[in-house]
């Protein structure tokens, strides 16, 4: 590529990614500059900023009708690029905000800087639309998370967490790069575009495919937590500082998802009716397992975190539709569910920063020591369940509509019935909450500033999409028509 090969509307496109590597740079500038005792102000920085690079996406950044490859054809400017940075930009920005409050990170740059990166990261993994660029955007995005989960050196179970996904992080990419050569020997070709047409001619055996899509499939399956490839999931989740916790269990898994959707429709439409079986098995799977484990959870972040499992399989529903409808319902779902989850795990923060516990048998008496915090995670965890008329029934409901309406009628059954196991753990929770009693009810739990706006944003957002999901499901749709 030449200077001449920048375009305005080129530079519009990949815009975010432009002010989010600014953005870094500025914090870790700002971090030199500032004395000790005011880089307190560095999370409102990240946040700030990342807010307003969501803003200008938004302004600045939307696809135009001509939707196309870009950047030499490694980058892909669509609907399903723009939907996935705002889910990102907005995830980072309330991660941001969480950090405030966590005496190990709060002032520390070059945590915000690696927040930036991996949001970066993850904006070129939606883009993505060649082999080299979905890797490297891939790493880009790992790389500062594995980082970020083992930051608070003198907590064991921090730097564990941190080596556990590095360790699995590596493996499962090891893989997928060999499924991701194997695709590049057969065609000599990395444009998965291209890619598709090459493979489309017939030329290449189905069950050579086949191999070499479940090789992908491992990559992406750690990405998105699905069984088999969940081990790392609930030791991350507990020993990460809970802010990245956060914004492993949303941004990240829905990187993963925008990967999954685009390569596989892209890639493998030659053997979808082999894929959408090996999807549809590990959907069930990750659904069962997720929820079954979740109900002996003592530890409010792994009961989170196999709750995270079983939302992948959820969401893995609308893929197996292999629709227009089926891959909305999935990008619905979501958003659902990034708003909900950063809205419990906000609460998490509070709670442990003030009892200095995560066992959920220490939320007693929540109810009495922070009624509005107590309401917060009942709504979270109602959404989560598939309460109505919050974004998480809606969701639901739409993954499991486009289920019946490709026939897919077992698995959205299945669903259904993970759905009811599901909510017994949720309201297993709500019932320490609101109906056991604790010694330090009289000890009030202190919201700061930066999480009631981070609370009042998400609860706004779960009750929105789920009481006015149309116009949500119509900017889905429009996401999906650029896959189809």
């Amino acid at each position: 590529m030449t200077i001449a090969d920048f375009t305005p509307s080129m530079i519009l496109a990949i815009l975010p990614e432009i002010l989010l590597l600014l953005l870094a740079v500025v914090i870790l500038a700002a971090d030199l500059i500032l004395p000790k005792g005011r880089r307190g102000i560095l999370g409102w920085l990240g946040a700030a900023g990342l807010a307003a690079i969501l803003v200008a996406a938004l302004f600045f950044s939307r696809p135009e009708a001509e939707q196309g490859l870009i950047f030499g054809g490694m980058l892909r400017h669509d609907w399903l690029a723009f939907t996935f940075k705002v889910v990102f930009l907005f995830s980072g920005a309330v991660a941001c905000l969480l950090s405030l409050g966590v005496k190990e990170v709060h002032d520390r740059g070059e945590y915000y800087a690696l927040l930036v990166f991996s949001t970066l990261g993850m904006t070129l993994m939606a883009s993505a639309a060649d082999l080299i660029m979905l890797y490297l955007s891939i790493e880009s995005t790992s790389i500062p998370l594995y980082v970020l989960a083992g930051f608070i050196k003198r907590d064991e179970k921090s730097t564990e967490s941190g080596m556990k996904y590095f360790l699995f992080g590596a493996l499962t990419s090891t893989v997928m790069l060999y499924g991701f050569s194997l695709l590049y020997g057969f065609a000599g070709e990395t444009n998965l575009y291209r890619l598709a047409s090459i493979y489309q001619t017939g030329q290449l055996s189905p069950v050579v495919l086949v191999g070499t899509a479940l090789l992908v499939l491992v990559g992406f399956g750690f990405k998105v937590a699905a069984v088999p490839f969940h081990f790392w999931t609930p030791d991350v989740y507990e020993g990460a500082p809970t802010p990245i916790t956060a914004f492993v269990s949303t941004a990240s898994k829905a990187a993963g998802f925008a990967v999954l959707l685009r390569v596989m429709l892209a890639v493998f439409p030659t053997i979808a009716t082999e894929w959408t079986g090996m999807l549809a098995g590990l959907a069930t799977a990750t659904m069962t397992l997720g929820n079954l484990l979740a109900i002996w959870q003592k530890n409010i972040k792994r009961l989170l975190a196999y709750s995270s499992i079983a939302h992948a399989g959820y969401a893995i529903i609308g893929v197996v539709a292999l629709s227009q409808f089926g891959a909305a319902s999935t990008v619905f779902y979501l958003a659902a569910y990034v708003v909900t989850n950063l809205a419990a795990f906000a609460v998490v923060i509070l709670f442990a920063r003030s009892a200095g516990s995560e066992e959920i048998a220490d939320y007693a008496g929540l109810s009495r020591r922070a009624p509005g915090l107590a309401l917060v995670l009942m709504v979270a965890f109602l959404s989560l369940a598939g309460m109505p008329p919050l974004a998480g029934f809606v969701a639901k409901f739409y993954v499991f509509a486009a289920a019946v309406r490709s026939g897919w009628i077992w698995l959205a059954f299945v669903g259904v019935l993970n759905a009811i196991v599901g909510l017994y753990y949720y309201m297993t929770v709500l019932k320490v909450v609101y109906l056991y009693r604790s010694d330090h009810e009289g000890e009030r739990i202190v919201v700061p500033g930066s999480y009631a706006l981070a609370l009042a944003v998400c609860v706004v957002a779960i009750l929105v999409i789920g009481t006015f999901s149309a116009p949500w499901l119509e900017w889905a749709m429009a996401t999906a028509g650029s896959l189809f």
